[in-house]
């Protein structure tokens, strides 16, 4: 697979789709609720045919388990898209975390209730 993207901004899109893709069942359908078990937004930077190279979290989600949940699902989505037009692409995005175990990325939300 591969992603036409010319910035990290457009492969974010192509990013969250390819998780989407590899995760169906586990994406939460509708606006999530307004009390979430887990927020974090990492950084994932990949090389030119869209392995894994490193991720960082810059805000770690507060329960531990949606954390270690989150790392398993993006190794288990690798290899990545390869950014064809950039060589390598390193992007962010945030995981939106439920207490069922599923999940939306904020490139792709549906958006959140309110209280």
């Amino acid at each position: 697979m591969v992603s036409d993207a010319n910035t990290p901004r457009e492969y974010r899109r192509d990013g969250a789709r390819h998780i989407y893709r590899l995760h169906s069942a586990r994406i939460f359908k509708g606006k999530m609720p307004p009390l979430l078990q887990g927020v974090g937004t990492m950084q994932l930077e990949l090389d030119g045919v869209g392995n894994i190279r490193s991720f960082t979290w810059m805000r770690p989600p507060s329960h531990p388990n949606a954390k270690a949940e989150i790392e398993r699902l993006v190794r288990a989505s690798a290899p990545f898209p390869a950014p064809k037009r950039m060589g390598r692409v390193v992007y962010t995005d945030t995981w939106l975390w439920d207490k069922s175990g599923r999940f939306q990325l904020d490139t792709l939300t549906e958006g959140q209730l309110d209280r």
